[in-house]
């Protein structure tokens, strides 16, 4: 029955995006086969108005946003793939927005009521209509007993049953998708719909959302580049979140960038180090920071909300954004090459100097222009898109670093439209490239790794698991592990003293 469900709901989403020229838009008719002409022909019979204006990104937005929450965030990471897609029409879907109709204050109050087991009177001295209102959320404004002003966000009444319906229809989608149109196997339909899905679930729990509130304010705090509000533990439930209220304005406000005392460039500055220290040096960062999620006060403090998409990286693709952004800035094609194929994004099949040749193509084309014209983003979509002749294939992890990389490069550029992205990307780039793949940093992890492996071997030696060959006495391994280790530690200082 659910099957049955999620086909008809697929019927329906395919009527909303042929009746928007959505489906297969009519740009595409020069480079589509005759089969497939004639098969567009015939969908577009049932068009309507809204067909008749924008472009097919544009106009697949605007039907995105009419679906629902599932197909809003589908929209924003397709947004990402501008090596499928085409520059333009990513961006297009770069501005989906997620806003609709608030619900009423007194169904708002009864939520907050049932996620924290008592009367709002009793948790807050006032609670005012809505200022926000998404497709998952809405926000309010209310007072804590102790005189603080917080946000409270509460989940919308039947999103959970919502976004589980309009997920069976996603996947079935996905696997038509994979099946009948291999051309698009190379996005990977049905990981990359679990990973859209993944994340829109996680927001549907608000306690998670605190918790990530809370951790990424504390790495926020180390670097200073943006701040969190606090979170207020006591008005936080499953389906409610209280944070202190934020500084300043959001930047969708008009008035935002009219503050006195403002600095734009500075600000700028802060918003591209913050999210590049956040997602290198700590491996965890806000994956939302559009221009709805960030305040902005005098005369340069920026502080993120919203919370519910948290991005995260390994200690591998921590080092592989690293050195791409580096090598780039060195304009040294055969490192970043280097760096796909040990990551394995590249397979071995192929040639790294022919992969760097074509990096250089990428690269050499937007270097020696202005820095205010080249796109840190639109150089990663065109990354992308040579990948695409070397058959790399999609990496979900790095779906949402570039989603947010090409959000907050589009935000920098209206904080300061002359704005160097590349030069305020530097000095946190270069600081960890200095740190971690210093020969100092080699030798470190060296020492880590032997005394990791010393310690593995005294191990499986005393639980008798293994035979030491150095002698019968059960002191050997002991002897042997302090021996090696004080060996490597004494090259290590060595070689300390020598570089450092």
């Amino acid at each position: 029955m659910g099957q049955i469900a999620a086909f008809f709901r697929l019927l329906a989403a395919g009527w909303a995006l042929a009746r928007a020229d959505a489906l297969i838009p009519r740009e595409l008719d020069p480079i589509l086969p005759p089969s497939l002409k004639a098969l567009a022909r015939f969908i577009r019979l049932f068009s309507g108005m809204e067909a008749k204006y924008g472009r097919p990104g544009q106009r697949l937005a605007r039907s995105l946003e009419k679906l629902g929450p599932v197909a809003i965030k589908l929209g924003q990471f397709l947004s990402t793939r501008a090596d499928m897609f085409g520059t333009q029409f990513a961006e297009d879907l770069g501005r989906l927005k997620d806003r609709l109709d608030p619900f009423p204050l007194e169904i708002a109050r009864a939520e907050v009521e049932r996620a924290l087991g008592r009367p709002v009177s009793e948790a807050f001295t006032s609670f005012g209509p809505p200022i926000a209102a998404a497709s998952i959320a809405q926000a309010h404004p209310a007072t804590l007993p102790d005189g603080r002003k917080v946000a409270v966000k509460v989940l919308r009444p039947g999103i959970e049953r919502r976004v589980a319906d309009e997920s069976a229809a996603l996947r079935l989608a996905a696997r038509l998708a994979e099946r009948f149109a291999p051309a698009s196997r190379r996005l990977e339909p049905v990981l990359f719909v679990e990973t859209v899905i993944r994340s829109l679930v996680l927001e549907l729990d608000l306690r998670l959302e605190a918790a990530a509130a809370a951790e990424l304010g504390e790495v926020m705090n180390r670097d200073g580049y943006m701040r969190a509000p606090a979170v207020v533990w006591d008005g936080v439930g499953k389906r409610a979140l209280t944070l202190e209220w934020a500084t300043g304005l959001a930047l969708s406000e008009a008035a935002a960038l009219d503050q006195p005392g403002l600095d734009r460039s500075l600000l700028a500055d802060n918003l591209i180090r913050a999210f590049l220290s956040q997602a290198l040096d700590h491996g965890v960062f806000h994956a939302d920071l559009h221009e709805g999620n960030l305040f902005v006060a005098a005369p340069s403090i920026l502080t993120a909300v919203d919370f519910g998409i948290v991005g995260r990286l390994g200690p591998a693709e921590r080092k592989y954004l690293a050195e791409i952004l580096y090598g780039f800035l060195q304009r040294d094609y055969v490192r970043v090459a280097q760096v796909h194929f040990d990551a394995g994004y590249v397979p071995l099949t192929h040639d790294v100097n022919a992969f760097a040749q074509a990096l250089r193509a990428v690269g050499e084309a937007v270097f020696g222009r202005p820095a205010n014209e080249v796109s840190m983003g639109r150089l990663l979509a065109q990354l992308f898109e040579i990948t695409a002749l070397f058959d790399m294939r999609l990496r979900p992890e790095l779906v949402l670093l570039q989603k947010t990389m090409v959000t907050v490069e589009g935000v920098a550029r209206r904080l300061d439209p002359s704005h160097d992205l590349w030069a305020a990307a530097d000095p946190v780039v270069r600081r960890w490239i200095t740190r971690e793949l210093s020969p100092v940093a080699k030798v470190r992890d060296f020492v880590d790794d032997a005394v990791a492996a010393m310690r593995s071997l005294r191990r499986l030696a005393e639980g008798g698991q293994t035979t030491v060959v150095v002698a019968p006495d059960r002191g050997a391994p002991a002897l042997v592990w302090f021996a090696v280790g004080a060996a490597t530690a004494g090259v290590a200082f060595l070689v300390a003293l020598w570089f450092g």
